[in-house]
Parts: structure tokens; C-alpha cells; sequence
């Protein structure tokens, strides 16, 4: 370890107080996708009071990119992203600063609202290696983006936003990343960085069904079309739609929520079924949703009704390259420890952060934040006397606040050492 890293992990230390103030006060006013007002303005503000060259708001919706260039000549410009948006979960974590939000506006809702999945977490750290990285810039060479993106969890429909929508309006061209980085906090044992080459998570789209009937009053189901039968069937046969193709690639087809337009005494003319398809090899993708299509209509004419099927907010797989890892494990060594960066199996979670990383080139990895420790097979199973384990979007999901430092050390070592050529694909 340099001189240099003593300082990061020094200055990164320094901010920890700091650090846990942004995680507990965004924790407890979190917003929806393409709604994260609050949450980005005191992002640019933070930005801003360091004194970074530029600090761009606004960008797809409300994200926020903040520009900090070294005091050494370097060409290398590494893009840190943390996202910033919360889901529509409630907050049943136990924590005093537990979030009571209800947004009662947000299309589909009223929802409760809570950062179920962490993104607090990986905006106070980020924010936190900006700080440590700020106060080190005349020894950087190159440049460094801090990457605040919005609508991660998905735009409502109809919206555009996320990552896709921050590269088509140029947010990172001038000056264009040589590396994109990121991490996402997990049910893992705290401190732990996990990582997988090939495939970290899933590729990704959301499915809307909709199936029509014809509407009647209940007392008299003959004369009209009943279109729940029809979507009880389309429920039933997705469950089966994963031994159509190969065991060993996994898929999941998931139906989320069903919104129906009836009433107790009224059948409706339509139901529309919202889900997910999550596929381990991309390539999949195609054929899945073609089998799904044909379920869906075909279930729907046998009982008289019609369907329509739509496959939306298609999300590319995050894909590690061996070469990059192989640069990176080092840094993440020196950052987590030999013993506490491990290999991780698949996911069918899914991250847009895959946009930034297929045309950058890069790295998203997991960092650990609960009270977890490995079985012999290297699953995470939970401390005796710990809070247990409890998946991302699960309304008891919860962050350890002393492992958040970790994240700021982590997003540190892995921008000096890209800008000064040691994570550089061979």
C-alpha cells in the first residue's frame, strides 16, 4: 500500500460520522423513481460546497454529475455511480430513523416509501468518496465522474429515465469515461465484497398483460366474458413457463400485481397483469418472451377474451470481463482483506448500471452490510443474535452503518488506482 492509499483510507475514515448522517436522513426521506427531487438537490449541494469543477443537475429527470478533475495530467476518467431512487415498500426495519413517507401522487399509488434496496446507502457513500477524493485532487491525475442516477427501480410507465436516459442526453460524453464502477449492498456478511466474472446480474424486462372481456353484472356471468378466469390460467401456466427452456440457465417469470376494474357484484371488462422476466444468459431473453406471448393470447382465447402482451424497460445483463476483474481483485483485496472478497453465483436481480458498463468497459460489484457469516458451501447465513437476513425490496431489509466507510474506501482505491493505470484491462 502507497502513501497515497494510507491517505484515502485516512481521509475516508475521517468521513464516517459524515457519511452516516446522509445514509440516515436520505433513509428516512426517500423518493420514487423520477420523483427524487429532495434527494438530488442535496446531492448537488454537497457537490457543490466541495468544490468540484462542475456539477451537473437535471440530467435525465434528476440526476446529478458531479466533475472532478486531478491536478496531474492523466487522460483516464473513471465514473463512480451510486443510484439514488427508493421503492414503493414499507419500512418495517426497526430503526429510529425508519421512514414514514406516503406518496400520495405517484401513478398507481398512494405508496408507502422506503429505501428497501439500499440506495441511501450507495449515495452517502459515494458522496463520501467524493469528499475523500476532493480533498486529494492535486494528486490525481485524470478526471473523475460522480455519477447520482435517478429511476434505477424503473420510471412508471411511460416515462422515460434511468441510466439509458442519462447516455442519451450526453451525460457522461464530455469528458467520456475509460472506466465505469459501482457497487450494490447485500444480505451478506458485512465487509465482504462479492464478485463474479461473467454475468453479475441478470438481463431484465417488465411485462404488461392485458386482457379484455366484456363487462356484466355478477348475477348474470352468461351474458358477458369474464376475464379472470383467463388471467388465473395465464398465472398458472408462467409458473411452468421455466421447463421450457434449459435447466441450466436459469429464467424466472414473475407476475408482481394484478389491477382489475371490477367490484364485488360487477365483472369487469379487463385485467392487467404487471411482471417481471429475468434471465441469467441474455440470449434468452427473446424466446422467453415469445413463450410468454403465446400463453397469454393463446389462454385468453379459450375462455373468449382477447390479450395483449408488451415487453417494456428491457434492461441489458451486467457482464464482468475477466480481464477487468482480474486488475481489480488487488484493490478490493487491499480495501475488504484477502480473506473477505469472495466469488458469488448468479442473480437474476438486474442493475442498469449494465448501460454504463457494456460501453464504458468495468465493474460492479456486491459489498456485505448485514450481520451474515458463510457456511461450508459459501452461502451467508445469519449471526446467532444478529437481525437475520433479509432480501433487497423485503420491507425488513437493513444496512449496517458501520460497514458504509467500507463502501467510501472502496469507491477511493478503485478510482486512484484506475486513473493511475493499475485497474486497467490486460
Amino acid at each position: 500500500m502507497s502513501a497515497s492509499h494510507d491517505e484515502l483510507d485516512s481521509r475516508a475514515q475521517a468521513t464516517t460520522a459524515q457519511v452516516v448522517r446522509w445514509r440516515r436522513h436520505l433513509h428516512q426521506h426517500p423518493e420514487l423513481s423520477n420523483r427524487e427531487v429532495h434527494t438530488a438537490a442535496l446531492i448537488a449541494d454537497e457537490l457543490t460546497s466541495l468544490g468540484l469543477d462542475e456539477v451537473r443537475r437535471g440530467v435525465a429527470g434528476y440526476g446529478v454529475v458531479g466533475v472532478l478533475r486531478g491536478g496531474l495530467p492523466g487522460d483516464r476518467v473513471i465514473a463512480l455511480r451510486a443510484d439514488i431512487d427508493a421503492l414503493p415498500v414499507p419500512d418495517l426495519c426497526g430503526v429510529p430513523f425508519a421512514s414514514h413517507v406516503v406518496d400520495q401522487n405517484y401513478p398507481g399509488g398512494p405508496f408507502p416509501v422506503s429505501h428497501a434496496c439500499g440506495h441511501d446507502c450507495h449515495t452517502a457513500m459515494l458522496l463520501g468518496a467524493a469528499t475523500v477524493l476532493a480533498g486529494m485532487r492535486e494528486k490525481l491525475p485524470g478526471t473523475v465522474l460522480f455519477v447520482f442516477q435517478p429511476a434505477e427501480e424503473g420510471p412508471p410507465v411511460g416515462e422515460k429515465g434511468g441510466a439509458r436516459e442519462m447516455l442519451a442526453e450526453g451525460a457522461l460524453d464530455d469528458p467520456e469515461p475509460t472506466m465505469a464502477f459501482g457497487f450494490h449492498v447485500t444480505p451478506y456478511p458485512k465487509g465482504y465484497i462479492g464478485y463474479r466474472v461473467g454475468n453479475q446480474f441478470g438481463a431484465s424486462c417488465l411485462i404488461k398483460i392485458g386482457i379484455t372481456g366484456q363487462q356484466v353484472h355478477g348475477s348474470t356471468p352468461w351474458m358477458g366474458i369474464d376475464p379472470l378466469p383467463a388471467a388465473g390460467a395465464i398465472l398458472t401456466g408462467i409458473g411452468q413457463i421455466y421447463r421450457q427452456v434449459s435447466a441450466f440457465d436459469p429464467v424466472t417469470v414473475s407476475i408482481g400485481h394484478v389491477e382489475d376494474v371490477g367490484r364485488f357484484n360487477i365483472i369487469g371488462q379487463s385485467v392487467t397483469l404487471w411482471g417481471t422476466i429475468r434471465c441469467s444468459v441474455e440470449a434468452d431473453m427473446g424466446e422467453v418472451q415469445q413463450r410468454v406471448r403465446t400463453l397469454a393470447e393463446n389462454s385468453a382465447q379459450a375462455y373468449n377474451c382477447s390479450a395483449t402482451v408488451e415487453f417494456l424497460q428491457d434492461v441489458p445483463a451486467v457482464h464482468n470481463e475477466q480481464a477487468w476483474m482480474d486488475a481489480a481483485l488487488p484493490t478490493f483485496r487491499r480495501v475488504a482483506g484477502d480473506e473477505r472478497v469472495v466469488p458469488t453465483g448468479a442473480t437474476l436481480g438486474y442493475d442498469d448500471v449494465s448501460e454504463f458498463v457494456n460501453k464504458y468497459g468495468g465493474l460492479y460489484v456486491t459489498l456485505g452490510v448485514q450481520d451474515a457469516e458463510l457456511n461450508a458451501e459459501g452461502m451467508p447465513v445469519p449471526v446467532a443474535g444478529g437481525r437475520g437476513l433479509f432480501m433487497n425490496h423485503n420491507p425488513h431489509f437493513y444496512a449496517d452503518d458501520d460497514t458504509l466507510v467500507t463502501g467510501v474506501r472502496l469507491h477511493a482505491q478503485v478510482a486512484y488506482d484506475h486513473l493511475t493505470g493499475v485497474i486497467v484491462p490486460k
